[in-house]
């Protein structure tokens, strides 16, 4: 297992991890799995493009459209309940497959880490299970 420092500077973003979690493929890993995980209840991890900047644009939209961040909507004492059902909704973690050494994405696919409560400094765990 290997954790993954990821820094957010807005409030709600998507960062592409993509990068990071191929890097950390072990060496002589033929086939076998990448299990992506967010430790945090205000962020979620996520498959999506990665050529167009303007999906994750929309994407971020729509979920703050979709779950505002009104407080006084909410109960939770924290004042982030928003943020916690958007999470919940992104879900905290992917698992990609690993053949022939690569992680199997399609040709537009990319990892992202998704914010919901920040800017903060995040932490995701990245373990790889060899077939």
């Amino acid at each position: 297992m290997t954790i993954v420092n990821v820094t957010t500077r807005s409030h709600s973003e998507m960062v592409d991890i993509t990068r990071e979690v191929s890097a950390l493929i072990p060496k002589g890993m033929q086939d076998g799995l990448c299990c992506i995980y967010s430790m945090h209840t205000t962020a979620g991890i996520t498959i999506n493009e990665n050529a167009d900047p303007d999906v994750c644009s929309d994407i971020v939209k729509f979920m703050e459209k979709s779950v505002p961040w009104d407080e006084a909507m909410f109960r939770h004492y924290e004042g982030n309940s928003a943020a916690h059902i958007k999470s919940s909704l992104m879900g905290f973690s992917q698992m990609i497959p690993v053949s022939n050494g690569k992680l199997v994405l399609g040709t537009w696919q990319g990892i992202y880490f998704c914010e919901y409560d920040g800017p903060r400094s995040r932490k995701v765990h990245i373990t790889f299970l060899e077939e």
